[in-house]
Formats: structure tokens, C-alpha cells, sequence
């Protein structure tokens, strides 16, 4: 029964996921996490952290670890874990894959009229809405630690400073970025 949940709720998330990856994690974190309590925000943190790490897509990859980790946390192992995996992944994508069959002839014929460009005029805040809301799902109390100890707080959020500041003015590589984190991600195992 979890497979046919797994595939419904991916599909939903794949056909109004709009933005790609990053506009996602929340309707993934409010399908997964809150709605169908599939994994703890802690593992959901971990799946995104994951997500990021691998090559491909980041929606697609948090679909992959998601299912595994919905039906592993059901009770299944091995070879249908994987299937989970298989499930919440062929179903993110194929929404995507229908509409984009159905409507490339037809918005190649209708890219100027005025209407079209006034959708897409409309959707672009929402998807700024949605990585938004992604940035925030991930700023809790479990990935900053709270003030409560000191030590863990600081690091975190120095981390957050410094990979921001990296990023956007100082334009570090990401990946040397990801790097740089990661040791100091160890200073809080102290």
C-alpha cells in the first residue's frame, strides 16, 4: 500500500513541483515529513543534504532517497527499499515527461502570443516562493543547533555566513564550498 502512496503523493509533488529541484523540497518536506510522517525532518535533512552531494538533479535525487527511506522506514528492506526508490522516482518524472510531450509542439507555436508570456510571467514568483520556503524548511533548530550550546550555534551559523558570503560575492566553487563545510562540519562533532 505505501507504493501506491509513494507514487501518488511523487506525482502530485512532479506535476506542481514547478522551478525545478530546489522549488520542490518543500512540497516534498510537506508530503514526506509532515503530511505522511514517512521520516523525521532530521532524516529529511539528511536526504537533502544527500540530494545535493550526488550528481543529478536535486528534486530527482530527494525523490530516490525518499521512497528508499519511506519504505524502509516501513518496515521493508533491501530489494523493496530499492523499489520504493524506483516508485517515488519514475513518478516524480513522469508528469514532466507527459506535459512536456503534449505542449513542446504547442508552445513552439504559441511562445509570443501574450496570454503564454503572461503564465509564465506569473509563475516565475511563485517559484522564487518556493526555493524560499525551501531555504526556510531547512533553517531549524536541528541544522543550527539552538543557542542553548553555544559552541554548536556559532559554528553553524558561522557556516551559513561563510558559505553565503563564499557563494554570492566572494564566487567560490560550489564544490570547494561543499568542501570547506564539510570540515568544519567536523568541528562539530566536538
Amino acid at each position: 500500500m505505501i507504493f501506491l502512496y509513494l507514487f501518488i503523493t511523487f506525482f502530485e509533488i512532479g506535476l506542481f513541483g514547478f522551478g525545478g529541484g530546489y522549488a520542490m523540497i518543500s512540497l516534498i518536506q510537506g508530503q514526506v515529513v509532515t503530511r505522511w510522517h514517512w521520516m523525521s525532518m532530521q532524516e529529511f535533512t539528511n536526504v537533502i543534504a544527500i540530494s545535493q552531494m550526488t550528481p543529478g538533479p536535486v528534486g530527482i535525487n530527494s525523490a530516490t532517497y525518499c521512497g528508499y527511506t519511506a519504505v524502509h522506514n516501513a518496515g521493508y528492506d533491501g530489494v523493496m527499499a530499492m523499489l520504493g526508490s524506483a516508485t517515488a522516482t519514475f513518478a516524480l518524472v513522469l508528469p514532466s515527461f507527459i506535459l512536456m510531450i503534449l505542449i513542446s509542439k504547442m508552445f513552439m507555436k504559441y511562445m509570443k502570443n501574450p496570454i503564454v508570456q503572461s503564465v509564465f510571467s506569473g509563475l516565475r514568483p511563485a517559484v522564487v516562493g518556493l526555493l524560499g520556503a525551501a531555504a526556510l524548511l531547512l533553517m531549524n533548530a536541528e541544522n543550527f543547533y539552538t543557542p542553548a550550546d553555544p559552541w554548536r550555534f556559532w559554528i553553524s551559523v558561522s557556516l551559513f555566513v561563510f558559505t553565503f558570503v563564499g557563494t554570492k560575492w566572494l564566487k567560490i566553487n560550489p564544490i570547494k564550498m561543499i568542501g570547506y563545510a564539510a570540515f568544519g562540519g567536523l568541528m562539530l562533532l566536538y
